[in-house]
């Protein structure tokens, strides 16, 4: 059956949706995560995709491996994982990151497989506005988790475990993402406001894409700790712009454009914009794009003073 919360999505289709969506994902994501403290009690780091029975043990190989880039343009993110795994196992901590976002981009399709497609079938056939896109931007995910199966364990569970074990090894991007998943390294005083400064200074876009989930509506009430660019949809959106500019793939058909339309509905309907261009077409008031880029702008200005 085609799950309510897609069609709604897709038939809203406004920045009100957006924000639904968001809300809706990070409720079901919380919903499926296990308790903390029985994860943190584990002492051995968790299993990662890599199915013996399946692929070979790799072979390490002479050419340099970009996991960051070839998140973006693998057109086969089993082979990819498998890539990770073994860096991940000698304590790579990027590695571990990267794991995470490949459970996270997979997770829906590698539960099962049969019911996505059917689902994507449904959802080319509805006759609504952005269908035809959504639909597009699943089969896109289908093709690059196809070598996924459900006992390959890809969950929020998996995503979270492997996010804790790039934070613990040094990972910035993760220990922001475990933050924006209510779920932080720490809960000393100031830290947060702390992890907000370093990923500032840091100018990675992985971990400002990571903190963008932290610094929204859920961070109203907070601004004093977190800083100005926080609290409202708005500055959620002024931080993955930020990525952008500082380098993350936000093409039509990069992972963010896709995960945004596939997993929540959100799709544009140019499929020809990418991500600043349709937050400015579809997400923002025409009123709020002169203060969206004033927040972009002092983020990046404020990465700059702190470097």
């Amino acid at each position: 059956m085609l799950p309510w919360t897609l069609v709604c999505a897709c038939v809203l289709g406004t920045a009100g949706a957006w924000w639904w969506a968001q809300g809706a994902r990070q409720a079901a994501s919380a919903a499926a995560s296990p308790v903390a403290a029985n994860v943190a009690a584990e002492s051995a780091p968790p299993p990662v995709a890599r199915p013996a029975h399946r692929i070979a043990e790799s072979s390490p190989t002479s050419v340099a491996f970009d996991g960051r880039r070839e998140f973006e343009t693998s057109p086969d993110l089993f082979v990819y994982a498998q890539q990770l795994a073994l860096q991940a196992r000698v304590g790579d901590a990027d590695a571990w990151w990267m794991l995470s976002r490949v459970h996270d981009y997979c997770a829906g399709f590698a539960s099962n497989p049969a019911g996505y497609v059917r689902d994507t079938r449904a959802i080319a056939a509805l006759d609504v506005a952005n269908a035809a896109t959504m639909a597009a931007a699943r089969e896109r995910v289908s093709a690059r988790c196809a070598r996924f199966m459900p006992e390959d364990g890809l969950s929020p569970r998996s995503v979270r475990e492997a996010r804790l074990q790039a934070a613990k090894g040094g990972s910035l991007a993760a220990e922001a993402a475990l933050l924006a998943d209510g779920e932080p390294l720490s809960e000393e005083p100031g830290y947060r406001g702390e992890l907000v400064a370093r990923v500032t200074a840091s100018g990675d876009p992985q971990a400002f894409l990571a903190l963008s989930r932290a610094m929204g509506l859920t961070a109203s009430g907070a601004e004093s700790e977190l800083g100005e660019v926080s609290g409202t949809w708005l500055s959620e959106v002024a931080w993955q712009i930020a990525a952008c500019r500082l380098g993350l793939d936000c093409g039509p058909e990069g992972n963010l454009m896709t995960a945004y339309c596939a997993h929540g509905g959100i799709c544009s309907r140019d499929p020809s914009l990418d991500f600043p261009a349709f937050v400015l077409d579809a997400g923002v008031p025409r009123q709020g794009v002169e203060n969206l880029n004033d927040m972009v702008n002092r983020l990046l200005s404020r990465r700059r003073t702190i470097q």
